[in-house]
């Protein structure tokens, strides 16, 4: 078997076979296939595509090149669900201590915030003594006890998977369905999940910019969790605006610690996509028997204090201060130097965001990352003041900035006015 012959055979549009797939991942991690012609494979993909078994084929070659996870010790169904990144998306500090608190055993491996979109781990060390490298065994006697525990990945889940994103970033590669659908789902399979929920993410804070290619990704990472005997189920929501009004890491665990307080209108978008993955995780956590008794036993326990006593163990647990997980208290992480309003440029209503360009506004502030060694200021950020179709007259505030460095406050500023399109 030769590589060159497999490039060839994907070229012509032929679909490669199992035991193809696991030569060419198998010698990529082991330096045997080289970096020129494993780029040239997967623009052969991103041109000729792949089906679902050859899909599936790729995403079980990758997720076994490294660590696996076997939580099969626990008790129940352990349930995840991941997001294709967007901005103010705060959905995991909500929904997984509500879904816990109705009796899933959520056992999640987060990753970090790179570009636009924030990351899990980012805020949640965004609170004093938190600290997501924790050791294996740990992480199982959280969830046992607790029944949630989000942690970061192991340094050698899906080697595979680091060695093909970083060729991907810089041979136009990046857009490919199959290779997103397989980089997505090799990580959380690796990470030993019975069961995941799926929030695609569409519009123009998205990597799916579109919704027929979000709803072609859902529906194949859908088929893959088919093909390998997992229970998947998938979302495609809006990202055509912040789904929180808070985007930076101190700024959304305030918001979360708000949302799970009862301070947040459950018609509030960020709301209502955290009641529709959480129902989706009961229903396949064999919790809920439908949406409707999913729903009720989330509004139970965000009424009752459950969720938000779960947040507070979890972060107990982690080594964070858990006096933090409070309305009042959480102020103090969320203290800048400054805040400034972003005047509207002209009367009218907001007809269109650029949500992209929003949560790089937040980045530049210093609430994200450029490259994966720059350091996050998790004070800073940005709160919206004004959503999609919403009036607004001119010097009305857009947004208010939270600023510890002035050097990028023009810049944020600029960004803002460019991404709210007034009619």
């Amino acid at each position: 078997m030769r590589m060159v012959d497999l490039i060839e055979k994907k070229a012509a549009g032929e679909a490669l076979s199992s035991s193809e797939i696991q030569y060419m991942i198998t010698g990529y991690v082991n330096d045997s296939i080289p970096d020129y012609q494993m780029a040239a494979m997967m623009m052969a993909i991103r041109q000729r595509g792949m089906d679902g078994r050859e899909t599936a084929d790729l995403t079980l070659a990758m997720m076994h090149s490294g660590d696996v996870m076997n939580l099969d010790d626990l008790p129940g169904i352990k349930v995840d669900k991941h997001s294709t990144g967007g901005v103010a998306d705060t959905t995991t500090l909500i929904l997984a201590p509500l879904t816990a608190a109705c009796g899933a055993m959520v056992a999640k491996m987060s990753g970090r915030g790179l570009g636009h979109t924030g990351g899990t781990l980012d805020k949640l060390e965004s609170i004093p003594g938190v600290c997501v490298e924790q050791p294996m065994d740990y992480f199982k006697k959280v969830v046992r006890d607790q029944g949630i525990c989000v942690i970061g990945q192991s340094g050698n889940l899906v080697p595979a998977d680091k060695k093909m994103y970083a060729l991907r970033d810089v041979t136009a590669t990046v857009k490919s369905i199959p290779l997103i659908a397989s980089s997505i789902m090799s990580k959380k399979l690796a990470a030993g999940a019975d069961a995941i929920v799926l929030d695609v993410k569409t519009g123009s804070g998205a990597f799916m910019e579109t919704e027929e290619e979000a709803h072609a990704l859902a529906d194949l990472m859908t088929q893959i969790g088919t093909h390998l005997n997992r229970k998947v189920s998938a979302l495609v929501t809006d990202m055509n605006q912040p789904l929180g009004n808070a985007v930076g890491n101190a700024l959304e665990v305030r918001e979360a610690v708000l949302a799970l307080s009862g301070e947040i209108p459950l018609t509030a978008p960020l709301m209502d996509v955290c009641f529709r993955l959480g129902s989706e995780m009961l229903i396949l956590s064999n919790l809920a028997k439908d949406r409707e008794e999913a729903r009720s036993m989330l509004q139970s326990a965000l009424n009752s204090g459950a969720g938000l006593k779960k947040l507070r163990q979890l972060i107990t647990a982690l080594g964070g201060d858990e006096r933090y997980i409070d309305p009042v208290a959480i102020e103090e992480l969320c203290s800048t130097k400054k805040q400034v309003d972003v005047p509207a440029i002209a009367d009218g209503t907001i007809a269109s965001m650029d949500t992209e360009k929003i949560g790089t506004a937040a980045q530049v502030l210093g609430a994200g990352r450029a490259t994966k060694s720059d350091i996050i200021d998790p004070a800073v950020g940005l709160i919206m003041k004004k959503r999609l179709q919403d009036p607004v007259v001119k010097g009305e505030p857009l947004a208010t900035l939270y600023i510890n460095d002035d050097k990028n406050e023009a810049a944020a500023i600029r960004l803002l006015q460019e991404a709210m399109v007034i009619q």
